[in-house]
């Protein structure tokens, strides 16, 4: 009948009246996905135009090789059926030993669902946070999945904005103006877009207001090995925040794994329980051997994961020199994979700034509004590709910022 059904369907074509949720419809607030720039270079590349392409966080080093050899022989063992929903023991298991190790706080694989990726974590802790119609709190900048992660839940998305001129760390006096009513509040640190990683005292802040004013915190801290001074401060270490905490991670950074989905959400047990039921009912879990593959590459230890790293703690450190020295002001930023550009100077916005930039001199980097309006008048600087190519666009984008500053002036 399923389809019989579809099939007539099909030729009809859509019935008449028919009309997808007012969630879904909504999830981009009616306005853009925040994605054009990248949607426009890939059609270049298409085309055979050579593009230079700084938007996205997938690294230039693909998964190493001992990690896809387990995951073929785990697959061709016989892993590949309905996989344990949660996460295999074992693999929990690792993820709870790290989370331990990394943060001092005792974690067991009762606090640990594996999910499809950080994405998912995310949708299923606002879930488990929020009710349709409760008011979700999120930093500006943000990932631009964030607002319609939250109204795809059917929560009402409030962003609060964390100022350039602070260095973009969240205020807690903005926090805690916008938290009346709000049932939770999702934060990223080490932060992308920014690169910045918010400081002590920005996290006893969140703290804070979370407790005055009974809010979950959802922490996306999937850049947590992309740390490159200073030291990462996960809100579940502080003192009675372990919980009210939902902390989402994954093996995409960490261990160039972007494309096996393979994350987690960490939380206090009775809502973790409640999480792999909602994971029943969604996602049924991750495949057994992607899981296998996951246990292998933890197992590799913390020298893997700075392996892994090190190309984009190398380019970091390049293009913000090279870029002082050129005169382009850039965010002062202390990890991930991404630079913050601002070129107000320029008289143009980020976005105008980006697609000339792409349509003049193919290189593609993602403009500030893209993530939030708190980031206009920047851009974002994937550094994912080769040295010397990376070098290569970040000498014709200071000659750009050179060249419309003077005209600007």
């Amino acid at each position: 009948m399923t389809d019989f059904c579809l099939t007539f369907l099909g030729d009809l074509g859509p019935l008449p009246g028919m009309r997808v949720s007012k969630r879904i419809a909504g999830l981009t607030g009616g306005g853009s996905d925040g994605w054009d720039i990248l949607r426009t270079s890939r059609k270049m590349i298409g085309d055979g135009v050579d593009v230079v392409e700084l938007t996205i966080g997938e690294h230039d080093r693909r998964t190493e090789p001992e990690i896809l050899d387990e995951m073929d022989r785990a697959a061709r063992a016989g892993h590949t059926g309905y996989a344990a929903l949660p996460g295999t023991d074992a693999l929990r298991d690792a993820i709870a030993a790290r989370v331990t190790a990394r943060t001092g706080v005792a974690t067991t694989r009762e606090n640990i669902v594996g999910t499809p990726g950080a994405q998912s974590a995310l949708y299923a802790a606002h879930v488990a946070a929020s009710d349709p119609g409760d008011t979700a709190l999120f930093i500006d900048p943000y990932y631009a999945t964030y607002p319609g992660t939250i109204r795809g839940v059917g929560a009402v998305a409030r962003a609060v904005n964390a100022h350039a001129e602070a260095g973009f760390q969240p205020d807690a006096r903005d926090l805690d103006a916008a938290a009346e009513g709000a049932r939770s509040l999702l934060i990223n640190s080490p932060n992308n877009p920014t690169g910045v990683v918010y400081s002590r005292e920005t996290m006893d802040g969140i703290a804070a207001v979370a407790q005055e004013h009974d809010l979950w915190i959802i922490s996306d801290e999937v850049y947590d090995t992309q740390v490159w001074k200073g030291a990462h401060v996960s809100p579940r270490q502080l003192p009675g925040m372990a919980e009210r905490c939902l902390v989402a991670g994954s093996l995409s950074k960490s261990h160039a794994m972007t494309g096996s989905r393979l994350g987690w959400l960490i939380g206090p047990a009775e809502a973790m329980a409640h999480v792999e039921n909602l994971s029943t009912h969604t996602t049924y879990g991750v495949p057994g051997f992607i899981q296998d593959a996951g246990l292998f590459a933890l197992e590799q230890g913390a020298a893997f994961e700075a392996r892994i790293a090190a190309p984009f703690c190398r380019r970091h450190a390049a293009a913000c020199a090279y870029l002082s020295d050129r005169g382009v002001p850039v965010v002062a930023s202390a990890a991930s994979m991404y630079l913050m550009i601002d070129v107000r100077k320029t008289g143009l916005s980020g976005e105008a700034f980006a697609e000339k930039l792409l349509a003049e001199h193919h290189v593609a980097v993602m403009p500030g509004e893209s993530f939030g309006q708190a980031a206009a008048g920047h851009l974002r600087v994937a550094l994912t590709v080769d040295d010397s190519r990376l070098m290569d666009a970040l000498r014709t984008l200071a000659d750009v910022v050179e060249h419309l500053s003077a005209h600007a002036a």
